[in-house]
């Protein structure tokens, strides 16, 4: 038709429908004009309206799962807002059950050897951890399977319809939406959120297990690599030690932690991952459970920054315990301080400036004052390092036998600290484990310094009786208090290459040695990197951290602690 001239009058133009009236086109549906042959009189295509515009829509849920996060209480009670008919029309037709015949539809699709649930749960596109589904095709996370979701528009645009709900472990098969029944899926289900039986857990220590990765690569369950995204050895080593305490790891494995702080429920997942007789690949990653506590702590600890494990334990044992439940100021609140915390007496005196005062560290009977306080770490100090070697050449790499060092606690040998003498005494009872830090690292105004003795210990029996104020009420005089090592965290020096700076030549590479209690073996992990080790030279290493545990029977009797759980 010839373009009319804007002078002409539209009247004149033939078979020209009028234009809807301004008023037509505000009114609502019941009072529009009625469609012939899908237009309306006025010649005008009418788009239906939602019929409740007040109604409230989860971004990326359909309507099955709006009712159960609104029965979980993610979100408010409200009603369910239809999806739009135009939507509806392009869109594949959802379901609630597949057709008969295809209940294994698309399951072939799935590839295990790229699945990840170690990483943070968020959306890949949103970034929201909210309804988040992971792709059981491609691995990726997306939020949602409503029509709207992430996922359903990840379903269309590259043909991956299996998902996983991160929260309820249910599979549902987009953009079709119906969930998956097959038992073929269990053992993904398991990898997600992996749980022990009690009867399970407590076989842990006792029958020695091998598995087997999707690679074909052989394992041991709680002896598995950790991955070292930058500069996160030094959470590792310490994460590695805590999960081979017996009683803490029973408890974050086997106790429903889901009204918890997200610190609880991170560790408690990160240990159950680290003990997974069925994992998909032979090492875990802690990434979920550093973000949090960066968060937690403001930045001070992060993977892209080293730290100090005995600052970090100190600080995440202290923030785990209030996470638990634990009280700020009743004793043994939680499992943390039931497992570590100890009691110690502190007496301190003066130090006077007299002439004839004669030994300045030399207690007198009066002016003594005494502290009975709480510890979770007992520090040790090392002796200094010679300034030269001797004419054998012994003190190259000094060494200093730990019973030495542990005399700092016999109640005798004073201290000077500040303008005070002090000395410090064990007392009755001593906590199930011990945790010893070994003082390597002294700071002035210009550099680090590093103390390279190395200290000797057995690692069975060791006697701590000596190291305690006797109380007969509490144990019996005379009797030995035997410790076994579970864990020890060591330090190595490495230079650097092309650094020319002295006193910076060193980068600190943190290492921790496992005992396998089932084998009667010892394992040194260092990130991904797991391989067997002879007890006997378990010393010849920098310590820097050590876990011990009070065994229950004899010298020569195995230890066992008591299930705090």
């Amino acid at each position: 038709m010839a373009k009319r001239h804007a002078l002409e009058p539209l009247e004149h133009v033939v078979d020209v429908p009028s234009p809807a009236s301004k008023r037509a086109r505000v009114e609502d549906e019941t009072q529009s004009p009625e469609p012939v042959n899908g237009a309306t009189r006025n010649g005008h295509l009418m788009s239906p309206q939602p019929k409740d515009q007040d109604k409230i829509d989860i971004v990326g849920a359909d309507e099955e799962e709006h009712a159960e996060l609104e029965e979980s209480g993610a979100i408010p009670g409200a009603g369910w807002d239809e999806d739009e008919e135009e939507s509806a029309m392009t869109a594949p037709k959802r379901q609630n059950a597949p057709e008969e015949g295809y209940t294994d539809l698309y399951l072939d699709t799935i590839d295990r050897k790229v699945l990840d649930f170690d990483f943070e749960k968020l959306c890949s596109v949103t970034l929201s951890n909210i309804n988040v589904y992971a792709c059981l095709v491609c691995g990726k996370y997306y939020q949602g399977r409503g029509p709207k979701s992430q996922a359903y528009f990840h379903a269309l645009e590259e043909g991956h319809h299996v998902y996983v709900n991160m929260e309820t472990k249910k599979v549902y098969v987009l953009p079709e939406g119906y969930e998956v029944m097959s038992k073929s899926l269990d053992d993904i289900k398991f990898v997600v959120d992996p749980r022990l039986s009690r009867d399970e857990v407590a076989r842990l220590d006792r029958e020695p297990k091998i598995s087997w990765d999707l690679a074909n690569k052989e394992y041991i369950p709680g002896f598995v690599g950790m991955n070292n995204i930058k500069a996160n050895d030094y959470f590792n080593v310490v994460v590695q030690s805590l999960a081979h305490v017996v009683p803490l790891r029973n408890f974050f494995m086997l106790e429903d932690l889901s009204t918890r702080p997200q610190i609880a429920q991170r560790f408690s997942t990160l240990i159950r991952k680290i003990w997974n007789p069925r994992a998909f690949k032979s090492h875990v990653s802690p990434h979920e459970l550093l973000q949090e506590i960066a968060l937690r702590s403001s930045k001070r600890f992060t993977l892209t920054d080293q730290s100090d494990p005995v600052d970090f334990l100190s600080w995440f044992l202290n923030n785990l315990h209030l996470a638990v439940g634990g009280s700020k100021s009743k004793p043994n609140s939680s499992i943390v301080q039931r497992v570590f915390q100890g009691t110690i007496k502190i007496e301190s005196q003066e130090i006077t400036a007299r002439a004839d005062a004669g030994d300045r560290l030399r207690f007198e009977d009066a002016a003594v004052k005494t502290d009975i306080s709480k510890f979770l770490i007992l520090t040790l100090d090392l002796p200094p390092t010679p300034l030269f070697q001797d004419a054998l050449d012994k003190n190259i790499i000094p060494q200093v036998p730990l019973t030495t060092i542990l005399g700092k606690y016999d109640g005798v040998q004073p201290q000077e600290k500040l303008k005070n003498r002090v000395r410090y005494r064990l007392l009755h009872p001593l906590p199930p484990y011990l945790l010893f830090h070994i003082k390597r690292f002294s700071k002035n105004k210009f550099v680090s310094e590093r103390n390279p003795t190395i200290v000797t210990f057995p690692v069975r029996s060791l006697d701590m009786s000596p190291y305690v104020e006797p109380n007969p009420k509490a144990y019996p005089l005379g009797e030995p208090i035997w410790y076994d090592l579970v864990a020890n965290i060591t330090h190595e020096a490495v230079k650097k290459k092309d650094d020319s700076v002295e006193g910076e030549q060193d980068t600190k590479v943190w290492r921790v040695q496992l005992r396998d209690r089932s084998r009667d073996e010892w394992w040194g992990v260092q990130d991904l990197f797991v391989e067997k080790e002879r007890g006997e030279t378990l010393f010849t290493k920098e310590s820097y951290v050590q876990v011990w545990e009070r065994r229950r029977g004899g010298p020569n009797g195995t230890a066992k602690a008591k299930d705090k759980t």
